[in-house]
């Protein structure tokens, strides 16, 4: 169930970069104008009210917390459907922010309450397969129904299915019994006493600096990728959903489950490979995606994305793990909402309008290939990413917080 939400939670997200084209022309919006909807419009309230959802969630019902932002951001995400303009838009999409806030910090915590230690990122690693399904899913739903109705029926059925496993939801997922306060010490711990914890941790700013520089190509990559398989590979909207599902189906679930079987398996060993393996996939995955932006032919692109797309994702499932690591049980829930806090504010909150941004700016030199430009110079992200995510990976040894058993 809380995969199944999750899904739901990116269907609502992405769907938007699917309808790009389509909403652009209707709406008589810009890139520029684009990027701030995918990104800053989401993510500015998105990871922001992340945290104190999240220390509500540990303090309360966590299952409850979950349930109450699905049905806020499915209603929200049927709402874009009847935007007459950009603010109108951009509000709505506000409102599906407000409301994914508290869906993942206390999915991860309910996981890692359920699962042991040693097998913690690859259950993480199933809950994270709603990002590549959810984001395959809204581009091959929404590319169909917008292209046989309209984009604005695309928002609304996406939404209304949210609210409809709102309830099953919360009948089948429950909060597992809060140990006495006498065997966990302090109960749910503050906001405040979390965050002093993590803040003398160099591994949580390193995971999560690497994280957002990661995700911000990420989110970015995306978010444009249909709109450049439709201005440079002249795609159609329904080739282009089935180009970037298939991408994210096959390559997506791949890259995610392989990064919680690795995390799980070598970390027993050492625990500086939750950070080793992300940095080496990151390595590995910017000339491959790079050979697949700048080549001309479809099907060439689509095997060159497969493999890059499926390293993109790996590291989910060790740092989410890695993340909770750092910190005692009661604090799961606020910890990794402050870790998505920095991932998110500069990941999708800055990537996506990056991206859109630089495409703006260098239209007057590359034209129709600035978009393709864009990405091009943006792959220096990863880069950064996998030398954080490496120097994460000594302090881990140092800071990892063993579970009593």
């Amino acid at each position: 169930m809380l995969l199944l939400v999750y899904i739901f939670n990116f269907v609502d997200r992405q769907i938007l970069a699917i309808l790009a084209a389509p909403i652009q022309a209707d709406l008589d919006l810009s890139d520029a104008q684009m990027g701030l909807l995918g990104g800053l419009a989401f993510a500015i309230l998105y990871s922001t009210l992340g945290v104190p959802l999240a220390s509500l969630a540990d303090r309360t019902s966590r299952s409850w917390v979950i349930t109450g932002s699905l049905v806020c951001w499915s209603l929200f995400t049927a709402m874009c459907g009847l935007a007459q303009g950009f603010w109108h838009i951009f509000l709505a999409r506000l409102g599906v922010g407000i409301g994914e806030a508290g869906g993942v910090a206390p999915s991860y915590a309910v996981i890692g309450d359920h699962f042991p230690s040693e097998r913690r990122a690859f259950a993480l690693s199933i809950y994270s397969l709603g990002i590549p399904l959810g984001s395959a899913a809204g581009v091959l739903a929404g590319g169909y129904v917008a292209a046989t109705v309209d984009w604005r029926a695309a928002f609304a059925v996406v939404g209304l299915c949210g609210l409809l496993i709102a309830p099953a939801f919360k009948f089948v997922v429950r909060d597992r019994p809060k140990p006495a306060v006498a065997d966990r010490g302090p109960a749910s711990p503050t906001l405040g006493a979390v965050a002093r914890v993590l803040a003398r941790k160099k591994a949580f700013w390193l995971l999560s600096f690497g994280a957002a520089s990661s995700s911000m190509l990420g989110y970015g990559l995306a978010f444009w990728l249909p709109s450049l398989l439709q201005r440079s590979f002249a795609l159609d909207l329904v080739h282009t959903s089935w180009f970037i599902g298939a991408v994210l189906l096959i390559g997506g679930t791949a890259g995610v489950l392989l990064g919680g079987i690795l995390a799980d398996k070598l970390g027993k060993a050492d625990r500086a490979f939750y950070g080793w393996v992300p940095a080496m996939a990151y390595t590995v995955a910017v000339p491959l995606f790079a050979a697949g932006i700048w080549t001309s032919s479809v099907p060439l692109a689509f095997v060159l994305f497969l493999v890059p797309q499926a390293l993109a994702y790996v590291w989910l499932g060790p740092v989410t793990s890695a993340i909770q690591h750092l910190v005692d049980p009661p604090a799961r829930a606020t910890a990794s909402a402050l870790f998505l806090l920095i991932n998110n504010l500069i990941g999708l909150g800055g990537g996506i309008y990056a991206l859109g941004a630089l495409s703006t700016a260098l239209t007057p030199v590359y034209g129709s290939e600035a978009l393709r430009m864009s990405m091009l110079f943006a792959l220096v992200l990863y880069l950064v990413a996998a030398t954080l995510m490496a120097l994460a990976g000594p302090f881990l040894r140092r800071e990892w917080v063993e579970e009593v058993k």
